[in-house]
């Protein structure tokens, strides 16, 4: 069919069963048309779970051709490249093992991607669905668990959450990501991050990318990721990575990294110690300070490590992902 787009939907899954479940049977529901050629693949790494069951169960009920996969390499960034690389459509369809999709996500995502065949990547609005009401101090960190919300317009973007990110494939071919990726992502349970936000900015520094509203997930978020340890954990984790992301997208010399990540390291600091000061006048059950400074210490501690490269190594890592593009 020539006016037909071809679509792989990767879903990279660890030890995730009861929520993967949830996330077939969206899939099993998806109302799509010819025009969009899909199909489904299931990144299995290392799970020791029911997870080969809940795939068996959900996959004959899905109105695409489903094929579940192994990679041993443990790693989210492992898990992506091996979907990326077992499939051979068109487009590629990050989704998260904890996602649930609105019955007409793929046929939307399709749409857009026949009406921007030069279009590099986009994303849709993610929206945070809780299994019990979320604590006072989860208020502000949606961030933290990737929500977008930003209108009901198409927009183009710097870069893009992971959750839901569509690809086309020549442009990640394109970048060179398939042979390296500069920085990790989720490996088991460290909460490591920032493979999705290099995604997005590499296609981004040579094709448009795009916020399209119409594209709706549901991020499912257990309670145990709103505990106070957990969520401390996860944010610390977000400022190591943005602080890496933006080290390998520095264009400047080491000398002025240095006195920009200082300025950027008090302002994230700044920020914290005013949440804090919110909280203690208006809602103490909220008040959290390692949380709230929890973005500016990862932030330090990505300097830190940084410093503690080599001078070779330093050099050649810093703006490495700009160079690259």
């Amino acid at each position: 069919m020539n006016d037909a787009v071809r679509l792989d939907v990767v879903i990279c899954t660890y030890d995730n069963a009861p929520r993967l479940a949830e996330t077939l049977q969206a899939l099993a529901a998806q109302r799509v048309s010819e025009a969009v050629i899909w199909r489904v693949l299931i990144v299995d790494n290392n799970c020791s779970d029911d997870t080969p069951a809940v795939i068996e169960r959900w996959a004959p009920s899905i109105p695409a051709p489903v094929e579940s996969v192994r990679e041993t390499r443990q790693g989210l960034n492992a898990a992506r490249l091996r979907g990326v690389l077992s499939g051979d459509g068109d487009w590629i369809a990050f989704v998260d093992d904890d996602c649930v999709l609105a019955p007409d996500w793929v046929e939307q995502a399709g749409r857009f991607a026949l009406a921007h065949p030069e279009c590099g990547a986009f994303s849709g609005e993610v929206r945070l669905r809780w299994t019990a009401p979320p604590p006072a101090w989860v208020d502000g960190y949606g961030y933290a668990f990737a929500e977008t919300r930003l209108g009901d317009v198409p927009r183009r973007r710097d870069w893009l959450a992971g959750a839901g990110m569509v690809l086309r494939r020549a442009a990640l071919v394109g970048t060179g990501w398939t042979e390296h990726q500069f920085l990790e992502d989720r490996i088991g349970r460290r909460l490591v991050s920032g493979g999705d936000v290099e995604l997005g900015l590499r296609i981004a520094a040579r094709h448009e990318i795009w916020y399209v509203p119409q594209c709706q997930l549901q991020h499912v978020i257990p309670a145990s990721r709103t505990e106070r340890r957990y969520l401390r954990r996860l944010v610390f984790g977000l400022g190591v990575s943005g602080h890496d992301v933006a080290a390998l997208t520095w264009t400047g010399s080491e000398r002025d990294w240095w006195r920009h990540a200082r300025e950027r390291a008090r302002g994230h600091a700044v920020q914290g110690a005013r949440r804090i000061a919110h909280d203690l006048r208006r809602r103490r059950a909220a008040l959290d300070a390692p949380l709230a400074l929890a973005f500016a210490a990862g932030w330090c501690a990505g300097m830190a490590r940084l410093l503690r490269l080599g001078r070779v190594a330093r050099r050649e890592r810093l703006g490495s992902l700009a160079r690259a593009s």
